[in-house]
């Protein structure tokens, strides 16, 4: 589950905050109300206790219908992920081939995989602990030897095949 839901603390933050003050106007109208403050008074403090109440609620039932389409939302990516995976690994398998037939060095080859992932070069030099300019070499190595101008026409080469045609619906 993400983690934007999971922990979402500014939420329950908030939540936690309509529920304190709904305990310190309900703690004031009852103190108010021994003390024989005007109805009027209590009337206006009832009213600020009932929407902080409503607060809370809405609050709650917002938090779980997100962790709700969350779930939904990750099941179906499962889903998805799971109906796909021979096409997925085909593709891979295909990917890999394509950088064989360009003599990527293995380097290269997975520079070439986490560009096509959208990763970027500080993060893909993050990830496998080298630098920046190590990284970008290895993607201009890629490009030379693919004969490829650059991330943009890298994709393009895999997935342009993988698209369907566009077809126009007016004619």
């Amino acid at each position: 589950m993400s983690d934007d839901v999971r922990n979402n603390h500014s939420t329950l933050a908030a939540i936690a905050l309509f529920g304190i003050v709904v305990v310190l106007i309900g703690w004031d109208l009852y103190v108010d109300y021994g003390e024989g403050a005007s109805v009027w008074h209590l009337s206006v403090e009832s009213l600020i206790f009932f929407v902080a109440v409503c607060g809370v609620v809405l609050m709650w039932r917002q938090l779980d219908r997100t962790r709700t389409d969350l779930v939904e939302a990750l099941v179906e990516a499962e889903q998805w992920k799971n109906e796909s995976r021979e096409l997925i690994q085909g593709l891979g398998a295909a990917i890999e081939r394509q950088f064989e037939r360009w003599n990527l060095s293995a380097a290269e080859s997975e520079v070439g995989l986490l560009l096509l992932k959208g990763l970027s070069l500080k993060e893909i030099a993050n990830m496998r602990r080298t630098s920046e300019r190590t990284v970008r070499e290895q993607a201009r190595a890629l490009y030379r030897k693919s004969g490829l101008s650059g991330r943009p026409s890298l994709s393009a080469f895999f997935l342009e095949d993988l698209l369907l045609p566009r077809t126009d619906s007016a004619g």
